[in-house]
């Protein structure tokens, strides 16, 4: 499983800003790691879990070359709503770039 924590802006207001906003991101990373390693554990998956930062569709693909997998599961709406709803950003960039087959969730 492979989570990606996009690189903040150095814009914000106040330094203590952009550190909150990122303890707040570390704290929900950290419980979707755990709640799917464990929802793999009972149904006696192992499950390797990894929260890196950069530019998801990047970062994805890098790591499922270097891992060298063999398929790529990810789900068709990501966070926004507004582009979730046409079928374009993250999703259509990984099926395009993916090294292997990739089976999208609905």
């Amino acid at each position: 499983m492979i989570s990606v924590i996009e690189v903040h802006s150095h814009f914000a207001s106040t330094m203590g800003e952009v550190m909150e906003e990122k303890d707040e991101e570390n704290r929900l990373y950290l419980q979707v790691k755990e709640k799917a390693a464990r929802l793999a554990e009972e149904r006696g998956v192992h499950l390797e879990a990894k929260i890196l930062p950069g530019h998801e569709v990047e970062t994805i693909i890098r790591s499922a070359r270097e891992g060298g997998y063999d398929l790529l599961v990810l789900g068709f709406m990501g966070h926004s709503k507004v582009f979730g709803r046409i079928w374009g950003g993250t999703s259509q960039n990984l099926t395009k770039l993916s090294p292997c087959s990739v089976l999208v969730v609905k």
